[in-house]
């Protein structure tokens, strides 16, 4: 689909019916929807959190932020890493996706160590829904203590689903499963119908311990 098409009113209502976009390449002009007919979820109450990485959360030195460095994270998240030498995300992607960082509708958790970025994760939001876009680190266990924070400020806030639009071996050992078209649709409408979650109900100075309770979904 040419750019001029995609506007980031059309974007939302993409996600809103279960679709969204993808590119081939960074400079790639044109956009591509996808429809997956096995779709990635990680059910909020279902999140695995290993011994390790509890123990990483309630030690790390790294400082969690929210949106402060949006453009950046994506930015990141685009870069070639090990394993990763291109990316779907366009600078066309990369440009709809700030759009709505500056409306209100896609959020950052950002991992820091001594005022640098060493990983996090974006995605869109839309009422009881976050669609988790693509993480990133240059940090150990920095993206994975991104996704921790980002468990526990979705359950905090009274959220219904995350969406990973994939499963893959890394995602599954958080919980992340992947469930039939029709099954999401059901889940992602009964998210979009919740009016009432808020993303920033759980307090930025939340402790360790409190984090690890509301990603656990205990409390």
């Amino acid at each position: 689909m040419s750019n001029r098409e995609i506007t980031p009113e059309l974007l939302l209502n993409a996600y809103a019916s279960g679709i969204f976009p993808m590119a081939d390449r960074r400079d790639d002009p044109e956009l591509f929807w996808v429809d997956p007919l096995q779709r990635g979820i990680l059910p909020l109450d279902g999140f695995h959190l290993s011994r390790s990485l509890k123990k990483a959360v309630r030690k790390t030195d790294f400082s969690i932020r929210v949106n402060t460095a949006f453009k950046q994270v994506v930015n990141a998240c685009a870069t070639p890493a090990i394993g990763r030498d291109g990316t779907w995300i366009s600078t066309h992607i990369e440009e709809l996706y700030t759009d709505l960082h500056q409306r209100g509708f896609a959020h950052s958790v950002e991992c820091w160590h001594h005022e640098q970025l060493v990983g996090g994760l974006y995605g869109v939001c839309i009422n009881g829904a976050f669609f988790g876009e693509s993480m990133f680190h240059t940090a150990t266990n920095a993206s994975k203590i991104a996704l921790v924070h980002l468990v526990a400020r979705l359950n905090a806030g009274g959220f219904n689903l995350l969406d990973t639009q994939f499963g893959t071996d890394h995602l599954a050992q958080f919980g992340v499963i992947e469930i039939p078209r029709e099954d999401y649709q059901e889940r992602l409408g009964v998210a979009l119908q919740n009016g009432e979650a808020d993303f920033y109900r759980m307090p930025a100075a939340t402790s360790p311990d409190a984090v690890i309770q509301f990603s656990t979904h205990t409390s």
